[in-house]
């Protein structure tokens, strides 16, 4: 979907397709059709963006063949869809049973990491519309916190670096540019913006920016005025932002809160857990390890990295921080220029929802996926942008 800004550049609107398991090319293709152009459809739209996910064989598959680029391309326009946006986070597995901490494997210290997210931005740049000169890719914010040393902080950098200069020579073989944007994440390395704001500018290149994922913002308790001016003070470019919500409860210590969070904790995902103190973060990895003992002081609000639909927040007593979502999102296209110009919706956990809340098949999560879009549609409109056709 697309918008026009106030200062009359155009403002995409896309939704993740990391919500819909596929781990080769024809699964993806598969996708296209039995999700993309459904919710499409609904929408009654003649076009509508998606946010490729491309795991490891998929990739590979469409950067080492150009006709299976050619045929991925053609297949995007005979449904009506544009790829303007990669998630390039998950290198493989994201719809195992079990994902948990291997969704932060292999991290950018490891050769196959830059490999991968290389690979995606040459299959972007032939994807982009033929209207569209600029891409972007969402990756991994370095590492998973834990063995992460100082020798592989140099090798990540290092890798940085030489991604930065392969997506310069991307642009002058193919006139499209493609920028990539760590992503805060709860746990890893950088865990939140201002954490990101070291390591981009020891980097130091327009190319490398940061995704604001606003369900990792709120998790870890960032007001978005404030991560947003540090970003803009430091010259760091918000390359894409993903527009999530969080689980909130707001009164933790009590009995029917803790048994309506812990319908949440599912063996799937991760869902890092937060609660603000008066000296700082409070943190689990885990919602189970939350709700199961006393591992998070209880007399504050706790958020949970739980990727709820944005349309439906929880039923009480919990309910989601997309308060948090919509003042990010007026503040990164609701003022005089937009800070990005790429948005995709990001719910990737629909059935990881408690049983009684999952889609009952391809048509109900359609549904659901086409009303998180209509929602953002509309705070996108409420903040004077213009839908275009």
């Amino acid at each position: 979907m697309r918008f026009r800004h106030p200062d009359g550049s155009t403002v995409h609107l896309a939704y993740c397709t990391n919500v819909h398991p596929a781990e080769t090319l024809d699964g993806v293709l598969a996708q296209l059709r039995d999700h993309c152009e459904p919710v499409r459809r609904r929408l009654g739209r003649d076009r509508l963006g998606i946010g490729l996910w491309l795991a490891k064989d998929a990739a590979h598959a469409l950067d080492t063949d150009p006709s299976a680029l050619r045929g991925l391309r053609t297949e995007l326009d005979r449904r009506g869809l544009e790829v303007v946006t990669l998630n390039g986070f998950p290198y493989e597995g994201f719809g195992a049973e079990e994902v948990k901490y291997r969704v932060y494997k292999p991290d950018w210290a490891d050769p196959e990491r830059l490999d991968h997210t290389t690979a995606l931005a040459r299959v972007l740049a032939g994807l982009l519309p033929d209207d569209v000169a600029d891409g972007t890719i969402s990756t991994l914010p370095l590492a998973w916190r834990t063995a992460y040393d100082d020798e592989r902080a140099k090798t990540a950098r290092t890798a940085l670096r030489t991604l930065a200069e392969r997506l310069d020579a991307i642009e002058e073989l193919t006139g499209r540019s493609v920028r990539v944007g760590l992503e805060p994440e709860p746990g890893c390395v950088i865990e939140t913006t201002r954490d990101a704001i070291a390591p981009l500018t020891a980097i130091a290149h327009d190319r490398i920016g940061i995704c604001v994922d606003t369900c990792h913002l709120a998790t870890s308790f960032e007001d978005p005025h404030t991560a947003l001016d540090a970003l803009g003070e430091a010259r760091v470019p918000v390359v894409k932002s993903q527009l999530s919500a969080a689980l909130h409860a707001e009164h933790p210590h009590l009995p029917e809160v803790r048994e309506a969070l812990a319908a949440f904790a599912e063996p799937r995902f991760l869902h890092q857990t937060r609660t603000a103190t008066a000296v700082g973060l409070r943190a689990t990895d885990d919602l189970g390890e939350a709700v199961a003992g006393h591992a998070l002081p209880d007399g504050a609000p706790w958020r949970a990295h739980f990727h709820v639909p944005l349309h439906a927040a929880p039923a009480a007593p919990l309910t989601s921080t997309l308060p948090v979502l919509k003042t990010a999102l007026t503040r990164l296209v609701g003022g005089p220029a937009p800070l990005t110009r790429h948005l995709e919706v990001e719910t990737y956990t629909w059935q990881a929802l408690p049983s009684e809340l999952r889609p009952r098949g391809r048509s109900q999560l359609a549904e659901g996926i086409a009303a998180e879009l209509t929602l953002a549609r509309d705070l996108l409109t409420d903040l004077g942008l213009k839908e275009l056709p």
